[in-house]
């Protein structure tokens, strides 16, 4: 190769592996297949959420911060439930499943509740160890966010007005 080409083929490779690394660094990871089963024994595989928002929140009865964000939580799945959002709460396999019932039938949740009692679906979504951990997942079936710690709902309802603008 001479060394005229090599001055411009170098930068074009160097260039392009850059652009395949900025493009790959933006592709949001699909969320896992899995199927959650409700307290009521209702099961909703993830794929059948496809073309909605959806707030899957692993939670504990025990959590100070999941207690705090409930009421929230509550509001802005009532608010957006009808135009496309869905938020599905994951109580961790360590809490007891009849506290998880009784404290989703006292607080009427109005959003699906699971009991992760193997721990399948915090492993499945990155090893949860950490509560509250909520994933925002798009309308395509991708992890759009990954939050520790209390919602934002400020700024979940913001990315849901974006979101789901137009699909009333």
């Amino acid at each position: 190769m001479s060394p005229k080409l090599r001055k411009v083929f170098i930068p074009l490779v160097i260039l392009g592996l850059l652009a395949f690394l900025g493009y790959s660094l933006t592709q949001k990871p699909q969320a896992p297949a899995i199927t959650f089963v409700t307290l009521e024994g209702k099961t909703i595989p993830i794929s059948s959420l496809q073309g909605k928002m959806v707030l899957v929140n692993f939670w504990a009865t025990d959590c100070p911060g999941c207690i705090a964000e409930m009421p929230g939580l509550i509001d802005t799945y009532n608010q957006y439930k009808d135009k496309g959002f869905e938020v599905v709460a994951v109580a961790m396999s360590y809490d007891p499943l009849q506290q998880v019932i009784n404290y989703s039938q006292k607080n009427a949740l109005p959003f699906p509740v699971s009991h992760d009692s193997q721990g399948e679906a915090a492993h499945l979504f990155s090893d949860v160890r950490v509560t509250p951990t909520s994933f925002v997942i798009d309308k395509q079936g991708r992890i759009a966010q990954k939050l520790i710690g209390e919602l934002d709902f400020k700024a979940l309802r913001s990315l849901l007005d974006k979101q789901l603008s137009g699909s009333h």
